[in-house]
């Protein structure tokens, strides 16, 4: 048996090395020098040196204190602004969503503000009755009409803004639709039927396509509001001011109210602009010019308080529209819905134009279709121009409103004499008018916001 060896117990060479044919290796080479400069590191150091330290002053333990208060407040609005987006997100996301079939222009769109021609928004006032019962049986009284149906026209510098109403009778031409409850489904086309049954044969998105056709353009958004939501839009803004020319009394509507000027808000305001009985002619022509003095004053107290620039008056609106509203898809973005209200901020209220929409009474006097004058102000919207009326349109009109005592623009005032021996004065550079847009035929009815107007009662 041979002798066992002890494996050696580390690397280094042993004494036994040169008996066994091993050889030791050589040492590993030093490294290179190197040539780059020395980092900062490698750098001397000089001896430390300690100093006294200054006591800490009293305005340095103040700024301290400052900076820790800032931070817990930013940390606290913060958290308050997480809990008022999902606040608002909330209501929506409990919604069924609604699809827009021109909702895809927005889709390379980054502010949906500034869209090429300006921004088309369809507003749908539905006569649906809430299930609580609150207006009515909600299943004897209600229906699924869009009684009404208004067009918002945001031109695409913001310069200037159309709101037109169309009446809920008038005679149009249905396109092809998507079945709002087979999106695989299509609706075939309708002809000269009432706009008011539109929304209950094929859904807000139905609406949108047969005002699109009807008028020539794209309308990529809309929403619809139910009885709540006028009444909660109103409560939201703190009221909008009215004037009455004599008392109105509707048993219709609720709306019961002296001659004079009234701040409205929740009921009373949805009273003011469902009733129809009881103003103007008692058509519905006449409860448009109705709705157009109210849009008209809720302008002006939205400029007027600066609510528009308010974040926390905006986030009431918000609230207020998004709980009580359905809308479409492109609009279920709370930040992309006050985008577009801070759009209106600015927009002077001469600017803002309500538009009824030209017609005609049919010969049974049953409906209404388009008159020859609708061409104009479809011209108007195509071109994203401003439209501007003629003074005596409204006021002629069987239905409507009447100017109030004190309003309107201001009479002229006479220049005073010139002195003859007074030097002459090199004459101001001309400069060009500004565009007057669209002139509208005295047969279109309306008004600008700044305008302030009295709704006439029905005699009847």
């Amino acid at each position: 048996m041979s002798e066992r060896v002890e494996a050696p117990r580390d690397d280094a060479p042993s004494s036994d090395d040169g008996a066994t044919g091993r050889v030791p290796l050589p040492p590993p080479p030093a490294p290179p020098t190197s040539r780059l400069p020395p980092v900062l590191t490698e750098a001397p150091v000089p001896p430390a040196r300690h100093g006294r330290l200054h006591p800490r002053s009293a305005t340095r333990a103040v700024l301290r204190g400052v900076a820790s208060v800032v931070g817990i407040a930013l940390l606290a609005v913060t958290a308050i602004s997480a809990y008022a987006v999902a606040d608002l997100v909330a209501p929506v996301a409990a919604k069924p969503s609604v699809r827009f079939e021109s909702e895809d222009v927005l889709a390379a769109v980054p502010d949906i503000g500034a869209m090429e021609g300006g921004l088309n928004f369809l507003l749908v006032g539905s006569d649906k009755r809430p299930a609580d019962g609150s207006f009515g049986d909600p299943y004897l009284d209600s229906a699924t009409l869009n009684d009404v149906t208004m067009l918002l026209h945001i031109a695409e510098d913001h310069s200037h803004v159309e709101v037109v109403s169309f009446p809920r009778d008038m005679l149009v031409d249905v396109p092809a639709c998507q079945d709002p409850n087979d999106a695989a489904g299509t609706l075939y086309e309708q002809y000269s039927v009432k706009l008011n049954t539109v929304l209950a044969y094929g859904g807000l998105s139905c609406v949108g396509r047969t005002i699109e056709q009807l008028v020539g353009i794209t309308i990529p958004v809309g929403g619809i509001v139910e009885f709540k939501g006028v009444a909660a839009l109103a409560e939201a803004v703190g009221g909008v001011e009215v004037c009455l020319v004599d008392p109105i009394d509707d048993v219709y509507s609720g709306l019961k109210l002296d001659a004079g000027v009234h701040e409205i808000t929740g009921a009373t305001a949805l009273a003011f602009l469902r009733t129809r009985h009881a103003v103007g002619d008692g058509s519905d022509l006449g409860r448009i010019s109705a709705q157009q003095t109210f849009l008209a004053s809720l302008a002006r107290t939205l400029q007027a308080d600066g609510t528009l620039g308010d974040p926390l008056k905006l986030y009431s609106i918000a609230q207020a529209v998004l709980k009580n509203m359905t809308l479409s898809s492109a609009l279920q973005d709370p930040f992309r819905l006050v985008s577009i209200a801070r759009t209106l901020q600015d927009v002077d209220l001469s600017k803002i134009a309500f538009i009824q929409y030209p017609t005609a009474y049919t010969a049974d006097f049953s409906a209404v279709v388009p008159s020859t004058s609708a061409g104009i102000v479809e011209q108007a919207l195509q071109s994203d121009r401003p439209v501007s009326f003629d003074p005596d349109a409204t006021g002629n009109a069987s239905f409507g409103t009447v100017e109030a005592e004190g309003g309107g623009e201001a009479e002229p005032t006479t220049p005073p004499p010139t002195d003859a021996t007074a030097p002459a004065t090199t004459p101001p550079a001309t400069t060009e008018p500004p565009d007057p847009g669209e002139v509208l035929p005295s047969d279109v009815t309306g008004q600008t916001a700044e305008d302030v107007r009295c709704t006439t009662a029905n005699a009847g």
